[in-house]
């Protein structure tokens, strides 16, 4: 009889002490979300890439078509865009940038994209963005990623004369007040 007492106020003292325990998760997770919402949502997150009015950083960066690329390369209009293999955002605004990609001023010279990625896992990437633009790859933290100030995935612009930045986001409808530059 006393081996049961005891393993009933055993028993009663686990389930106290996983009641404090829970009660206590649920305190820090009430704290996060009211910090969560303080943010205010996406618009508090830092831009995808370089803010309209700022300038392209120097860069050297080889194409898939074995051509240098330089900032001075990217003179009068050019149309980029920065996307990542597995990124959701890039899945979901890749048809839309390859649709303005090639209505485009300057054609395919007037495009650069960049794929940051291994080569294996950047293919359909690649293969997708081909037909329409100077394509570039680079693993993480590459110097045409380093140059365009890429924070997030995806990240598309439009850049003006001497590499500044006209309009940019993470959207193709973030540049549509910048179409004509």
């Amino acid at each position: 009889m006393t081996v049961l007492i005891a393993a009933v106020v055993l028993l009663t003292g686990l389930c106290l002490l996983n009641l404090l325990l829970t009660i206590g998760v649920i305190r820090r997770l009430r704290e996060h979300t009211a910090l969560i919402g303080a943010m205010g949502g996406a618009q508090d997150f830092p831009e995808a890439m370089l803010a309209a009015g700022e300038r392209i950083g120097a860069f050297s960066a080889e194409t898939l078509d074995g051509a240098v690329l330089t900032r001075d390369d990217l003179d009068g209009q050019t149309l980029i865009g920065v996307f990542a293999p597995g990124c959701p955002g890039c899945e979901q605004q890749m048809p839309h940038f390859v649709e303005l990609a090639k209505s485009s001023p300057g054609g395919r010279d007037g495009v650069l994209a960049l794929v940051v990625g291994g080569p294996e896992e950047s293919a359909g990437e690649i293969a997708r963005l081909a037909p329409v633009a100077r394509l570039v790859r680079e693993d993480h933290d590459g110097a045409l990623a380093r140059a365009l100030g890429v924070r997030s995935f995806p990240a598309i612009a439009r850049v003006g004369p001497e590499g500044r930045v006209v309009a940019s986001g993470t959207q193709v409808r973030d540049l549509e007040n910048a179409a004509d530059v």
